[in-house]
């Protein structure tokens, strides 16, 4: 098969260490981590990159981006199915599959999870070191917080927007460990010294956990099983499902309905 993989940055190493294996002929595009901070932003720029393959050209569209805060729903292909792995953010595609993720979830809550793109993407786009955002954040988090404060002082006020920008900014609170996904082919980056200066920084323990690629291997191989991956047909648009599926397909009309709701 020829395929087509529109897919978030953060995963860069992990996508091409596995297509470099695919019986597949693979066609790459990265966008830019931090779509998910502004996923209507996000929906339509990966729509746009959708809107502009040819028809006929690719056997499969695969999107390797989760749900996350919903940047895939409502996106369609006129001509060619799109193949997308059922997670609910990407630090499933880390763990090999989003079962893994809520073992992890339930035994270790209070965990923020790093990989190698992670912490490479703050280089790619041109920033010096986490200090530029916070000590464990990328500065486009830092930056859609910041364009959010300026909303709510236009909407409600300089002293309303303070108390809610307390309230909201105690989630960092919530955190007390941190976890780097690692893989055998990351280790000659030596990124564990990088999370545990940002541990030590935090005062959170810090834990190295062994990544697999499974989701990602049977992704890019075409091994699309349904309880895995989510194939949408053309001219279907992605949904959230509000169940262990995560996504699901419907007609144009249905996914309008779906997001009233």
């Amino acid at each position: 098969m020829f395929l087509k993989v529109i897919a978030c940055e953060i995963a860069f190493r992990e996508i091409c260490h596995c297509a470099a294996t695919s019986p597949h002929v693979i066609d790459t595009e990265f966008l830019p981590q931090g779509y998910h901070d502004t996923p209507k932003t996000g929906l339509v720029e990966i729509q746009k990159r959708i809107d502009a393959l040819p028809a006929g050209r690719f056997d499969a569209i695969l999107l390797g981006y989760g749900l996350c805060s919903n940047i895939i729903a409502g996106l369609k292909s006129d001509h060619t199915p799109l193949v997308i792995p059922r997670a609910h953010d990407c630090i499933t595609f880390f763990l090999g599959s989003k079962e893994r993720y809520q073992e992890h979830f339930t035994s270790h809550p209070g965990t923020y999870y790093y990989t190698s793109g992670w912490l490479e993407c703050i280089r790619r786009r041109g920033e010096k070191s986490l200090q530029q955002g916070t000590t464990f954040m990328p500065r486009t988090v830092k930056d859609a917080a910041d364009a959010t404060y300026r909303q709510w002082v236009e909407k409600y006020g300089e002293e309303e927007a303070k108390y809610l920008l307390e309230t909201m900014g105690g989630w960092a609170d919530s955190y007390n460990r941190g976890a780097l996904i690692d893989f055998d082919f990351t280790k000659p980056l030596q990124l564990a010294g990088q999370v545990q200066r940002i541990c030590a920084d935090q005062g959170w323990t810090f834990e190295e956990v062994r990544g697999d690629l499974d989701l990602l291997r049977r992704w890019l191989d075409g091994a699309w099983d349904e309880k895995d991956f989510l194939v949408v047909p053309p001219r279907q648009q992605v949904a959230a499902s509000f169940d262990d599926t995560v996504i699901t397909a419907v007609p144009p009309a249905s996914a309008a309905e779906t997001g009233k709701a």
